[in-house]
C-alpha cells in the first residue's frame, strides 16, 4: 500500500491571530486564509484569544480552510477561544473536527510578535519571525 505522498512545504507553522471573526470581516479574513495556504503550511494554528465572537458565516471559513488544509496534508487548530467562543465550537461540534487549544497562561509557541508592528517600525530584513497584519487578523510565519 502506497502512502500518498505530501507536497513540500513552504513552512513549517503559521500563526494567525483574529481579533474579530464574523460575517462583516469575513471577506478579508478569507483572503488572508487564501494567501497564507498558498505558503503550503504543515500547520495552521488559529489564535482566538483575542477574539470576543465568532459566527456561522466563521465556522464555515474555518471548516473550509480544515478541508484545504486536510487535503494538502496539513492540519488546522483553534487556539484559546474564551469560554462562550468555546461553547460556540462545542455546540457547531467544530472541537470534535479540529483541534481545539486551550492555554491558562502566554503560549510559549507565539511570543509577542504574533501582533502586528507599528507601520512605521519595519521589522529588519530577514528578522524571523516575520509578522504582517491584515485587517483584522495578524498573521505570523515561522520558518
Amino acid at each position: 500500500m502506497t502512502t500518498p505522498r505530501r507536497p513540500e512545504c513552504t513552512v513549517p507553522l503559521v500563526e494567525v491571530a483574529i481579533t474579530e471573526f464574523d460575517l462583516a470581516c469575513l471577506r478579508e479574513t478569507g483572503a488572508v486564509f487564501d494567501q497564507l495556504l498558498t505558503l503550503h503550511p504543515e500547520q495552521v494554528v488559529i489564535d482566538l484569544s483575542g477574539c470576543r465572537h465568532i459566527d456561522a458565516a466563521a465556522i464555515g471559513l474555518l471548516l473550509d480552510v480544515h478541508r484545504r488544509m486536510v487535503r494538502a496534508g496539513g492540519v488546522l487548530s483553534v487556539r484559546n477561544p474564551n469560554p462562550r467562543i468555546t461553547r460556540i465550537l462545542q455546540t457547531a461540534r467544530l472541537d470534535q473536527i479540529l483541534p481545539v487549544h486551550t492555554e491558562t497562561g502566554p503560549s510559549p509557541a507565539v511570543a509577542t510578535d504574533t501582533v502586528a508592528p507599528p507601520a512605521d517600525r519595519a521589522a529588519p530584513p530577514g528578522a524571523a519571525p516575520r509578522t504582517a497584519a491584515y485587517g483584522r487578523a495578524a498573521v505570523t510565519v515561522r520558518t
